[in-house]
């Protein structure tokens, strides 16, 4: 009779096959997919390496690593990804939130005078809802609409907010970017696909294959969407208020112009970590964003481009 399999037999069998499948820092991946497969916590692992795993959690496991050499995204097979220190759960119409997108939540923050004012807040092709979920985290008297062309979408972004315990405070609903909506929002944030349709392709695996192609495409020049959602900004941004839209790479000056078209105004852009212009701040025409606790970081000049 063969001895029951362990979980560090386990592991080393899961990194092998990942870094002959050329998956990088293939050790971290194995074991995040023990965590996230089969339920276990960084401690228990360390603690109990030679805990043994019954068949059914054995199987579990090799299908996730069988997955992940595949190049499915570690986050598409646990079905989650920290996003704002939020657990945002995903569905097939929705993007794995990115680091880089934080940078949004960040620049809109930047732009709010008083955290403690009751604003209205409105996410455009929300998505898991990430954007929004984490700026209420930080806004607790705020409340906010998240639009997404996607049923699926919108759902999954639902299910977040409840469970988040933000669901008094977030409504979600599905729409073509702002074209239904009334009224003004305070903020406005939107990370609207930009990939140039040519250029999908070449994309690593992990998001050609297995990411929503709507919510990466962005057309001929990966500029559609921003030229569809830059009149919408300059309608229902309230004044006084900002609106920030993440940027592909090289496409700030595109993108400033064609904000600048629709009568906003363009502010510097905040980069993200690796120095790539990410997050473009807007107000309406004449409004000026003032950043209070970080001039020196980011400024409150309106800059043409």
């Amino acid at each position: 009779m063969n001895p029951p399999l362990t979980l560090d037999t386990a592991l080393g069998d899961a990194v092998g096959v990942l870094k002959r499948a050329g998956i990088p820092a293939p050790a971290f991946e194995a074991r995040a997919l023990a965590c996230g497969i089969l339920g276990l916590s960084r401690e228990a692992m360390l603690s109990n390496p030679g805990q043994p795993l019954d068949r059914a959690a054995a199987r579990r496991f090799a299908v996730a690593i069988r997955r992940r050499a595949a190049r499915e995204p570690l986050a598409r097979i646990t079905g989650r990804r920290e996003f704002w220190s939020l657990d945002i759960a995903l569905g097939p119409d929705t993007l794995i939130p990115r680091p880089e997108s934080e940078t949004v939540v960040e620049a809109a923050l930047e732009g709010v005078a008083d955290r403690e004012a009751e604003l209205r807040i409105l996410d455009l092709g929300t998505g898991s809802g990430c954007l929004l979920l984490a700026l209420l985290t930080e806004l607790p008297a705020s409340r906010g609409l998240g639009v997404d062309r996607s049923p699926g979408a919108a759902a999954v972004a639902r299910a977040n907010a409840n469970r988040l315990g933000l669901s008094s405070r977030a409504v979600f609903c599905v729409g073509d970017w702002g074209a239904a909506l009334d009224g003004v929002f305070d903020v406005i944030v939107a990370n609207p696909p930009y990939v140039v349709s040519a250029e999908r392709r070449a994309l690593a695996p992990e998001v050609r294959d297995f990411e929503p192609v709507a919510a990466l495409d962005g057309g001929t020049d990966g500029l559609d969407a921003y030229r569809a959602l830059m009149p919408e900004l300059a309608r229902l941004l309230a004044a006084g208020g900002i609106a920030v839209v993440e940027l592909g790479a090289g496409q700030q000056g595109a993108v400033a112009r064609i904000a600048q078209n629709a009568g906003l105004t363009v502010a510097s852009a905040r980069s993200d970590l690796a120095g790539w212009p990410r997050a473009l701040p807007l107000t309406r025409a004449g409004d000026r964003i003032s950043y209070p606790d970080m001039k020196k970081k980011v400024g409150n000049r309106a800059v043409p481009v």
